[in-house]
């Protein structure tokens, strides 16, 4: 069973009420996501606020506000705000992503979401919105980002890569074009785990660099210990 909290070097996340625990994929979006000096930051589905925690750390200028629809989850994101020292930069919205109408745009927004089709469900009820696209579908999360992304802004997810490939045409069909892409394997050699890429306006080439988290001998790999020190316990800034 996994830990009901999960500690980090400058804050901690209780994680005892959400369906989907903190998770490789959550930490690499919050060390990865990037925008020029974004001021406004959104993320849409936050589960237990870590993505959303980890970019108020790295940029100490932004406000962080964080949408979910799970009151559970919800709940517990905003426990784990109210109880760090970035508090006074955070706020959750609890509600559909389609219905949030916040009064500004946004220079950054990210987003873990779920990419499984609405078959193939579990009994369980809060884990299934966190996991299939029933609750929000693709084509529901570009619209809407469409509509509060900054002209300038970036737009930042993580998918598996046969759902990236999907995602990347219906966004280019949007607008919306990938122009940053970092692939996660466990070593390197191994299969591609997930694909985490960076949407913006302006059709450019797309970059793509490669994350490994393991080296041969099993130690932390250099590309992957650089993104987390300063996150995680045992990796120094």
């Amino acid at each position: 069973m996994a830990n009901s909290w999960f500690q980090f070097q400058q804050f901690r996340v209780n994680q005892d009420r959400c369906a989907m625990k903190i998770s490789t994929d959550a930490v690499m979006l919050g060390a990865l996501a990037d925008a020029s000096f974004p001021r406004e930051i959104l993320d849409v589905g936050t589960g237990t606020g870590v993505i959303a925690l980890m970019l108020a750390q790295r940029f100490s200028e932004a406000k962080i506000q964080a949408v979910e629809i799970d009151s559970e989850a919800a709940a517990q994101a905003l426990g784990n705000f109210r109880a760090n020292i970035f508090s006074d930069r955070m706020q959750l919205w609890e509600g559909r992503f389609q219905d949030f109408q916040p009064e500004q745009t946004f220079d950054l927004i990210v987003s873990n979401p779920p990419y499984f089709p609405d078959h193939l469900k579990s009994p369980d009820a809060q884990r299934n919105r966190a996991l299939h696209t029933d609750e929000l579908s693709f084509g529901d999360l570009l619209e809407k980002v469409d509509v509060l992304l900054k002209e300038d802004g970036r737009f930042w997810l993580i998918l598996p890569p046969r759902q990236m490939q999907d995602f990347q045409k219906e966004a280019g069909e949007k607008g919306l074009f990938a122009e940053r892409k970092f692939t996660l394997q466990d070593r390197p050699g191994k299969r591609i785990q997930r694909e985490i890429c960076a949407f913006s306006r302006t059709q450019k080439e797309l970059e793509t660099s490669a994350i490994f988290f393991k080296n041969e001998d099993g130690t932390p790999h250099e590309s992957y210990a650089r993104l987390v020190s300063g996150f995680l316990l045992g990796f120094k800034a």
